[in-house]
């Protein structure tokens, strides 16, 4: 037995020390968890902002960078057009300066027939029908088989303009060799006289019988050029008129004739000296491939590139690997007549994005986040557009505006590569950081966990003396004391054991004389317990006939439903529940021949004081009303000090508000303050009569007569009065909102051309109806007049 008990003994200091170490172990745990959450909560949060940080910095920069590169690039292409220009007027202006000045200009053209005839000097081909002047000049000068006389030579005044044209021979040159790289310089003669003076020398009129058919017999400027010499006339006679405000115009790109180039002509019409018509062109070709170098030669991160687009989509220049990427596909005008030109559109790309990008003036610098298809997966590109200078464009019909753009595509995985490093440089710091917490907390688990266990055996072996002591007194061995030498708090509940054990002693010996007094006392309390029960319920019953009676009479006063029909012209009903059995609120219906008094009133609180002081008033205002008093005032003040001096012999603090109103001759008087009187008009209106200023509250002052006043109210057929107490409006629902005074007018409008007796039902039912099942804490009373 022995054994058993030390076994069960250590079982139980187990179980404690299982449960100690569940205890404190867990609170410690939970300690470590929530810090240690903490502190790792923080470093992702570190982590993060210091990553959202980065981020938006690199992200700033990098498109500081591409809006920085797109507009050093469309610099770049504006610089290229500006410089072009610069020589196109340099060749105009000499041309302009000879027009202006015509004796000059024979001058000239015959010194130049003199001194370089071959290239003045032109040959007919019969084979095509025109003339060009022999290899070995400076510019090969072409005249067109309608612009030849019956000689086949030049007809007087086209002769003219070939002399004249020559000074190009000076010119162009030096312009050729210096400035932005170009492809040839050139005059063409106006409408009437239309050569074609190009410098270098080429086979220009073989060329274009070989390219365009039947151009020998045709309008030089219309065949080629339909449109672009009307806009010039109409810009002679209204300057204003120019889409942009310079002379150059430039054309779209088209394969050039002479070396099958996609090309660029710059045009800047010559006027007459009048300047009220156009005397013809200076001009200038550059290849494609020199605005194409520009911004095929972009590269930006890995694989970005860039195009020039005109402002109707059509891509100019794009190197071959951005062709495929953004879905172009080119298609040529296979046309005979004309210049032919590349077409190679956004809008016909096979990438949606692409086919939608807009090219307006508000997309301008403006970086845009688009999704293209690569091998069936949605890559996300950065596109950034910047638009060049307006310049005059002629592309088959009048001279319209036009603004180019440059763009440049980049994916976004190369440009915020260095984000993604720096990102992903941060999530590894984050993660050392959280498992070197993780390794922390862990070795902070072991040490407290061994800890407790050490300490749990200390505090354990006062707790094991005091389970064996209980086991032996549960065993009714009352001898059992514990000795625990510590001063804690097990010590104390040691101390506390062995008093507990003492008194168990002391107890169980004198059980049986305890139980006999024990007995005794509780018999005496029991019946006195009895009396008093006896003598309660003999109160409660009389208490209860008290205020059946006090009911009964406060019932038996009311006005009777015949002395109410009795009344003529005056439909009266009236409804008073009292909140207990017997309630405070007051209202009476007093006739003395025409003269009709109807009062309502609300005495202070409710029960069997209110109902007496109710009673008090109805008794008082019956008196004066028979003894034919009949001025309001008078009556309100005589009434009040009867009711103060009988409030003061009783010894109560109650007191009511009480209103009256006298009906005679279609008006009603009104006095007293209580709530608010209704008055409903034909028609539904609803006029409300505040009482407040019209007395005070009866009982409160011996004298109230300088207080009452009195209000007259018009009162016609129709119309109807209600008057009530302040358990209407302030009845409560089970949320505790107030019936209130609106939704009772809303309920007397509704019910309005009803009778009186309608108007009450309509009205309680609503009351009913918001009260539900809530309790009914004050008295209601609610009174109906209507005239009939």
């Amino acid at each position: 037995m022995s054994g058993e008990g030390e076994k069960t003994q250590r079982f139980g200091l187990r179980s404690f020390r299982a449960k100690f170490v569940l205890v404190v172990g867990g609170a410690v745990l939970f300690d470590l968890l929530v810090s240690g959450g903490l502190a790792l909560w923080n470093v992702q949060k570190l982590s993060q902002d210091a990553a959202l940080e980065v981020g938006e910095g690199l992200t700033t920069a990098n498109q500081e960078y591409i809006r920085s590169y797109a507009e050093s690039t469309a610099s770049r292409v504006d610089l290229l057009l500006d410089r072009v220009h610069a020589d196109v007027k340099t060749l105009a202006g000499v041309l302009q300066s000879q027009i202006d000045e015509p004796a000059r200009q024979e001058q000239i053209g015959a010194t130049l027939a003199r001194q370089a005839p071959g290239s003045v000097s032109v040959v007919y081909d019969r084979q095509g029908d025109w003339a060009q002047n022999l290899p070995g000049a400076p510019s090969v000068v072409s005249v067109w088989g309608y612009l030849l006389g019956p000689d086949h030579t030049p007809l007087p005044d086209v002769q003219q303009v070939i002399d004249n044209s020559a000074v190009l021979d000076l010119v162009a040159p030096s312009l050729l060799a210096g400035g932005s790289s170009k492809l040839q310089m050139y005059y063409i003669g106006p409408k009437e006289e239309p050569i074609f003076r190009t410098a270098p020398y080429t086979e220009q009129a073989q060329t274009f019988d070989r390219l365009y058919p039947g151009h020998n017999k045709a309008d030089f400027w219309e065949f080629f050029f339909p449109g672009i010499y009307g806009s010039w006339q109409q810009w002679a006679s209204d300057p204003a008129s120019r889409p942009v405000a310079d002379d150059i115009t430039q054309t779209a790109p088209y394969t050039d004739a002479i070396t099958g180039k996609l090309i660029v002509s710059f045009f800047n019409p010559l006027w007459t000296k009048d300047r009220t018509g156009v005397a013809g062109t200076a001009g200038a070709d550059i290849t494609l491939d020199q605005l194409a170098e520009i911004v095929e030669n972009v590269k930006i991160a890995g694989t970005g590139f860039g195009f020039l687009t005109m402002s109707n989509g059509n891509v100019v220049a794009i190197n071959p690997a951005g062709e495929t990427i953004i879905g172009l596909k080119s298609s040529s005008d296979t046309g005979t007549q004309g210049v032919t030109g590349l077409e190679r559109s956004l809008r016909n790309s096979t990438q949606p994005a692409i086919t939608s990008l807009p090219l307006d003036k508000n997309n301008d610098g403006v970086i845009q986040h688009i999704m293209l298809d690569s091998q069936g997966e949605s890559v996300p590109y950065i596109v950034v557009l910047k638009r060049l200078r307006s310049t005059n464009l002629w592309s088959s019909g009048p001279i319209k505006p036009e603004t180019m753009s440059v763009g440049i595509v980049v994916p976004e995985r190369e440009i915020y590569a260095a984000l993604f490093a720096a990102q992903d440089g941060i999530s590894r710091a984050t993660n050392r950081i959280l498992i070197y917490q993780i390794i922390a907390i862990a070795v902070s688990l072991l040490i407290v966990f061994a800890a407790v266990l050490g300490i749990s055996k200390r505090i354990t072996a006062g707790l094991s003396a005091l389970a064996g002591a209980a086991r032996r007194l549960q065993a009714q061995d009352y001898s059992v004391r514990v000795n625990i030498p510590t001063r804690d708090e097990v010590g104390e509940a040691g101390a506390a054991f062995n008093r507990m054990a003492e008194q168990i002693s002391f107890h169980t010996e004198n059980l049986e004389r305890l139980v006999d007094e024990r007995t005794s006392e509780l018999e005496g309390a029991n019946q006195e317990i009895s009396a008093l029960n006896s003598r309660l319920q003999d109160e409660n019953l009389r208490l209860g006939a008290e205020l059946a009676v006090a009911r009964q009479i406060q019932l038996m006063v009311l006005p009777r439903e015949h002395e109410l029909e009795a009344i003529s012209q005056i439909e009266i009903v009236a409804y008073m529940r009292p909140a207990d059995e017997v309630g405070g609120d007051y209202y009476d219906v007093l006739q003395n021949g025409s003269r009709i008094k109807i009062g309502i009133g609300d005495v202070t609180g409710h029960g069997l004081e209110s109902g007496v002081l109710m009673l008090m008033v109805q008794s008082v205002a019956r008196a004066l009303q028979e003894t034919g008093d009949c001025d309001p005032r008078q009556f309100l003040d005589r009434l009040n000090r009867a009711i103060f001096k009988n409030i003061e012999r009783t010894n109560t603090d109650k007191h009511l508000s009480l209103a009256f109103l006298d009906y005679e001759d279609e008006r009603v008087t009104l006095s007293g303050q209580h709530e608010e009187v209704l008055v409903i008009r034909a028609g539904g209106e609803v006029e409300r009569i505040d009482t407040l200023n019209l007395g005070l509250p009866v009982g409160l002052e011996l004298d109230i007569l300088p207080f009452v006043e009195t209000h007259t109210i018009a009162f016609s057929r129709g119309d109807v009065i209600v008057l009530y107490t302040d358990g209407v409006t302030e009845a409560e629902d089970l949320d505790g909102r107030l019936y209130g005074i609106d939704r009772l007018c809303e309920s007397a409008r509704q019910r309005y051309g009803g009778s009186a007796e309608e108007i009450k039902t309509g009205i309680l039912e609503d009351l009913m109806d918001h009260i539900g099942t809530q309790k009914i804490h004050d008295d209601i009373t609610l009174v109906i007049m209507r005239h009939t």
